[in-house]
């Protein structure tokens, strides 16, 4: 009774020394990876470690029962690396709750969907105990997205005389989910090509539903936003390759991502705004499922996935562009390439007991002939961007079974911005010229595909 009194009453109790040490399991390392999304918790040991958890609604707390141990200084480091920013989290409490168990009690914001389990160690891994805590509100992105948009557009003054305006964003909401089909393509950009060839083919073009648009006439126009869709790739407990100055890919990727949006947020597609959509804006991992699963939600025109090339020696250098494959891979190093890549889930700690992740995998391998012809053209634009500011891998676009590009009716590319594992790349990737130069390219790219492939009317069942 004592110390359940202490505990509700939000003291700590914190008895270390030689003592003290964990029995049948150490503490190595603990986490925490704040993110509006969900904030996750990792506590690294050396054995497998049992929990058993009960979440408390009012005020919010999850209280995480670890069986076996004592407190180690390890242990106490969790309570200081929970910040005042975190958008989740209020605090972490930790108490000897039992000679042989540890109490945690994460002081939470908000009502939240907690997920407690435990992975397998892996790569530089050993076990780890995983909270994972969702907001139970979660923001639409779409609206977010059409919201951000409407904050560049002035409001019209009413008259007198004028009828009630409808709410503007419904509005927008209800034009982007009809997707009145585009019969041209003028693109424009900062960035954006000077040639004659920003426009589409006056015969219009085939697109993923297999209709062909209707020949430009005067003054046509799409009345949606156009959205891109960009996947960092790793993230958080995924650190992705690491470069021998010791740049991780999951920084890099996340920069050029930020560089890559501010270009699209000020380009248009016909004269309709864009916006880029990034499925993570931070420094936390997100499931290769989830990640095809957020650009349909916001109903995305193109999914681009940014990533730095590894090999285990440091000669190989050069970018290159994939696409999905519907068959098996164009070469061998693609083969290879998209192995490693699905690899992901198992480094960054997926919770492969959630609820439909299987059934939603399954639901989004359903890769369609149209899709893949799209992100090859695509691919390829980008690609012919790219070597004018630096070397290819490869001169054409590659094909394998990456799991990140599997969304059926989104045009995918996985970008490999430049071998991390070459000294001389890894220089350039941690370079804010090249960066800005690699942006360009891509913005250049993606702005020549909309030239020839007007975005189109098309039916989407959002999962």
């Amino acid at each position: 009774m004592k110390r359940r009194t202490l505990l509700q009453a939000g003291s700590v109790v914190l008895t270390l020394g030689a003592a003290h040490l964990a029995r049948g399991a150490t503490i190595m390392t603990v986490r925490v990876w704040p993110a509006p999304e969900y904030s996750r918790v990792t506590i690294e040991s050396d054995a497998a470690l049992t929990a058993k958890q009960t979440f408390v609604p009012s005020p919010p707390r999850l209280a995480v029962d670890i069986e076996g141990i004592t407190l180690n200084p390890a242990l106490k480091e969790l309570v200081a690396k929970v910040k005042a920013d975190d958008p989740n989290i209020a605090g972490i409490r930790v108490g000897q709750f039992t000679p042989t168990v540890v109490r945690l009690v994460v002081d939470l914001k908000h009502a939240i969907r907690p997920q407690v389990f435990s992975l397998a160690p892996v790569a530089a891994y050993q076990h780890r105990l995983v909270f994972d805590l969702y907001p139970v509100d979660e923001v639409d992105p779409l609206d977010s997205l059409i919201a951000d948009r409407l904050k560049d557009t002035a409001p019209k003054p009413a008259t007198a005389a004028s009828k009630p305006a409808a709410d503007p964003l419904d509005a927008l909401i209800a034009q982007h989910t009809q997707r009145p089909a585009s019969s041209s393509a003028v693109v424009t950009s900062q960035n954006a090509p000077k040639t004659g060839a920003a426009r589409a083919d006056s015969t219009g073009s085939t697109g993923l539903n297999g209709t062909k648009s209707p020949p430009a006439g005067p003054g046509a126009t799409t009345e949606r936003l156009i959205i891109i869709a960009l996947d960092p790739g790793h993230g958080g407990e995924d650190p992705g390759a690491i470069g021998p100055g010791g740049t991780k890919e999951k920084d890099v990727v996340l920069k050029l991502a930020h560089l890559l949006r501010e270009r699209i947020n000020t380009a248009t597609v016909n004269g309709n705004a864009m916006r880029a959509y990034l499925t993570r804006d931070a420094d936390f991992f997100v499931p290769l499922n989830t990640r095809v699963q957020k650009a349909r939600r916001v109903q995305a025109d193109l999914f681009v996935s940014l990533h730095a090339d590894a090999f285990f020696t440091p000669d190989p250098q050069g970018a290159s562009v994939f696409a999905l494959s519907q068959g098996g891979a164009s070469s061998s190093a693609a083969r290879w390439m998209a192995a490693k890549e699905n690899k992901a889930d198992l480094i960054g700690g997926l919770n492969v007991k959630a609820k439909d992740a299987t059934v939603q995998r399954a639901l989004l391998d359903m890769s369609t002939t149209a899709q893949i012809n799209d992100s090859l053209k695509l691919g390829s634009n980008l690609l012919g961007e790219i070597k004018r500011v630096g070397k290819l891998h490869k001169p054409k676009v590659e094909q394998a079974s990456f799991a990140v590009l599997k969304a059926p009716d989104i045009p995918s590319v996985l970008v490999e911005a430049a071998f991390i594992s070459n000294p001389r790349e890894e220089v350039k990737l941690n370079s804010e010229a090249y960066q800005n130069q690699l942006a360009d390219a891509l913005m250049r790219g993606i702005l020549a595909y909309f030239a020839k492939n007007p975005p189109l009317a098309r039916n989407r069942t959002i999962s």
